[in-house]
């Protein structure tokens, strides 16, 4: 980042650290997200200091597309160009906000459609097969086994990120009530429930940690064969590990997620119930990550039109 900052003009570089300054202390925007908007800006800006733009306020709207076209024609992905173009829009609209510049070129800046694909998940009985082997795998007390099923039992249980995850506390979980304290995107806390098959994992791991605790484990609930916080890559091939293992469908944590929110919802569970869970800020991400299954679908219609069945 700081060779690609050295191709930006001056004033340019001052506007875009000023913008991750925002980032960073007026939304508390985690360090992955602020080194992507980073990233995506500094590429338009660099692009715009090869175009003879020394001023954010010589950057408009066909340069803005002339850019875009040139993602096209590296050959990104549509995701990816539109992921950039967001950062970009949401750069030029601070700058007009702060008053760098007088109208936001940004605005009127469109993202390619990206097309929402539905990820792999499991049915309830894939589900269960995938706990059980783990279960299986952690009956003879080895602290990493129990630590793998308790991971596995949580990332469907509740259906919390794996990043959610990884930066569990001791003093995070609740036993008697079951619950956890976790801090979701933006870090905004929430309260999630867990059933009584996490518990007992739960249980397990937290008398297992003990055999990995180090001097840096600190407060971590999750920890790594070397006594630190578990990372969000171990726990990733964990997963993939044990549904790989299981002859179900390979999955990563997000598939787990996913799984989960989309047996909630089957159970009976209204959307806004799903979206307390995953911790989404706008019901229509939730709608993104959940389906109702065929089979729901047409038991309610059979139940609720009045033309559905003969009479």
């Amino acid at each position: 980042m700081e060779s690609q900052e050295q191709s930006i003009a001056p004033a340019l570089a001052d506007a875009m650290q000023g913008f991750v300054r925002f980032l960073t202390l007026e939304r508390d925007r985690s360090e992955h997200t602020v080194r992507a908007y980073s990233s995506d800006v500094a590429d338009m800006l660099t692009y715009a200091t090869t175009h003879q733009c020394d001023q954010v306020s010589q950057i408009d709207l066909s340069l803005l597309r002339s850019w875009l076209g040139e993602q096209h024609a590296a050959g990104h992905a549509r995701s990816t160009i539109a992921r950039r173009a967001a950062s970009v829009r949401a750069f030029t609209s601070w700058c007009e906000r702060r008053g760098i510049i007088d109208v936001d070129p940004g605005r009127r800046l469109k993202s390619p459609q990206v097309q929402q694909k539905l990820p792999v998940v499991l049915d309830v009985a894939q589900a269960a097969r995938v706990m059980d082997l783990a279960a299986q795998q952690s009956a003879d007390g080895d602290p990493v086994a129990v630590r793998d099923r308790a991971i596995l039992e949580l990332l469907y249980g509740t259906g919390i990120r794996v990043s959610e995850l990884c930066s569990l506390d001791l003093n995070d979980v609740q036993w008697s009530s079951r619950t956890l304290r976790v801090m979701g995107k933006g870090r905004k806390e929430r309260v999630v429930p867990f059933g009584v098959p996490a518990h007992v994992a739960l249980v397990a791991w937290s008398s297992a940690r003990k055999a990995l605790m180090q001097e840096q484990s600190g407060d971590a609930f999750f920890l790594g064969v070397r006594g630190a916080r578990l990372d969000p890559r171990t726990a990733r091939m964990v997963v993939v590990r044990l549904t790989g293992s299981a002859d179900v469908p390979i999955l990563a944590p997000h598939g787990l997620r996913h799984s989960a929110a989309t047996h909630v919802l089957e159970g009976g569970a209204d959307l806004r119930a799903v979206q307390e869970l995953l911790g989404h800020a706008s019901l229509a991400t939730t709608q993104r990550y959940t389906h109702v299954s065929v089979d729901r679908l047409r038991t309610a219609f059979d139940q609720a039109h009045p033309r559905a069945a003969e009479n």
